[in-house]
């Protein structure tokens, strides 16, 4: 089996040879996807990252939450011990520019809210196996987030983001849907 970094490698080269009108397709699919699952529906605060290319876009979605009265939480990173903090979004115009051109709350403009108030967490990876393993960027945030963490977990992925195996730690702990521009993967792990 490859290693995490040569995966990691292939798939931002894999993704980023999607072409602009297939990525808004495939993007605008997702979301179409996400909003008929019983996990969004049913859930007040979403938890969500601020998308940048290749990922899924995510702006679209942020935008379909508010517009449906739910409340938008986005993660700040503090890279000294590799935490994460979600912090309440109610305009885009409340984010800045951080390491590697990510966009994160601004902390005067956004109030911190307890990891128990998320219903749902939409979970960023870069790769993810049918059984709803993971291979994110490399920071390790999301896994110590997740250990932690109660609420309902999916993520969002193109198709070619689907592989059949990953390298797995024993802290790794899989989200329990995935929904691709083709398909929903259940991968039954967590039922709550």
């Amino acid at each position: 089996m490859m290693d995490k970094k040569t995966i990691r490698n292939q798939m931002k080269k894999t993704l980023s040879g999607l072409s602009k009108p297939l990525y808004e397709d495939y993007s605008y699919k997702i979301s179409k996807t996400l909003f008929e699952e019983q996990e969004w529906k049913s859930a007040n605060v979403i938890g969500i990252t601020i998308s940048r290319p290749p990922e899924v876009d995510t702006y679209q979605i942020i935008r379909k939450a508010w517009e449906s009265g739910k409340k938008v939480v986005v993660p700040k990173c503090y890279p000294k011990d590799r935490q994460l903090s979600f912090r309440t979004l109610t305009e885009f115009s409340q984010l800045e520019t951080v390491y590697y051109g990510l966009y994160e709350p601004k902390l005067d403009k956004t109030t911190e809210i307890h990891i128990a108030e998320i219903d749902l967490l939409i979970v960023p990876g870069l790769a993810y196996t049918k059984e709803g393993y993971r291979l994110g960027f490399g920071g390790g945030y999301y896994d110590r987030f997740l250990s932690h963490f109660q609420g309902q977990t999916l993520s969002l992925a193109f198709g070619s983001q689907i592989v059949e195996k990953l390298p797995t730690e024993d802290y790794d702990i899989p989200v329990s849907k995935i929904i691709t521009n083709t398909e929903v993967i259940n991968s039954s792990w967590r039922n709550q």
